[in-house]
């Protein structure tokens, strides 16, 4: 087969999985245009402010060029359904266990995801690869946590590390939503058809809630994963089903009200998704607890 027919098979390929993915989030698309998303840079924060990050280093910020390319746009937005994927669907032996222990919720897994992810590092002449090329590789991770399993609010909120910040049910970690730049990583950042992409150790990771993890239904969101406060991270939906954006949420990206949590019916902080920056949380309601790669914020965010 000619060279040129086989990165046109590929291409088309990679373009039904992103598609296939969007089709999980179809309900969100009714109520939401992915071709123009409000760009998040230079949303950060010094302090707790809804519709931003407060993270908690900020020195390499504004060292290095975000990538971008023609879905960024002049008004501010960016097109998300036209952003460049990379290629490939590999499937992982992932592992991920959640249980209750002695009044924690352990939480173990090797960080590789349940769903196919994309061709790391990003091949050379491919379709990404002219915006992004990124050198890592995926590598299953040691993942050992215990969260509170009734976790509270802290008398402070406090910032987000740069790195990751929670777990979600895919298998996968949870990061913050800027990229090594500090500025808005969903919108700069290539990743697969997922939202996943890997960091220099080896570290799968997204910056939102992925379209490969199903978010459907007419109701509350679902569980989607935790923070390393312990608190519940759920979906785009609120209550009634109402898609929430910032303005419906306090400035960690959470509210209280009662969800089932644990097999009860409580009335608890948690976090949600939303199509709008910065995505997932803000800062972190509870005490949060650090992978052991995190210690001291060493690593830059990916």
């Amino acid at each position: 087969m000619p060279k040129h027919a086989v990165f046109f098979a590929k291409t088309v390929v990679t373009f039904l999985a992103f598609v296939s993915c969007l089709c999980l989030a179809h309900g969100v698309e009714k109520e939401i245009d992915l071709t123009r998303l409000p760009l998040g840079d230079g949303r950060i924060s010094d302090r707790p402010l809804q519709g931003s990050i407060w993270p908690c280093q900020t020195a390499a910020f504004g060292t290095r060029r975000s990538h971008g390319g023609e879905w960024i746009k002049a008004d501010g937005t960016f097109d998300f359904s036209n952003k460049p994927v990379t290629e490939g669907e590999i499937y992982w032996p992932s592992k991920i266990d959640i249980r209750l222990v002695d009044g924690k919720r352990r939480v173990t897994g090797n960080d590789l995801p349940k769903h196919a992810t994309g061709t790391f590092p990003i091949a050379p002449g491919s379709a990404a690869y002219r915006y992004d090329t990124n050198p890592n590789s995926i590598s299953a991770q040691e993942v050992l946590m215990d969260l509170p399993a009734a976790p509270t609010l802290a008398q402070q909120s406090s910032c987000l590390p740069g790195g990751a910040i929670g777990m979600l049910l895919t298998g996968s970690l949870l990061f913050n939503a800027l990229d090594a730049n500090g500025e808005d990583a969903v919108a700069h950042e290539i990743q697969d058809s997922c939202q996943g992409h890997p960091q220099r150790s080896g570290a799968y990771h997204y910056h939102s809630l992925t379209t490969c993890q199903t978010d459907q239904g007419s109701g509350h969101s679902l569980l989607i994963g935790y923070a390393f406060d312990g608190f519940g991270i759920f979906g785009r939906r609120g209550e009634n089903g109402k898609l929430l954006s910032n303005a419906d949420l306090d400035e960690c990206h959470g509210h209280t009200h009662v969800i089932s949590w644990d097999g009860k019916m409580v009335s608890m902080y948690h976090y949600h998704a939303t199509w709008e920056y910065p995505y997932t949380l803000g800062c972190f309601k509870g005490s949060p607890q650090r992978l052991p790669l995190q210690q001291g914020n060493r690593r830059r965010p990916g």
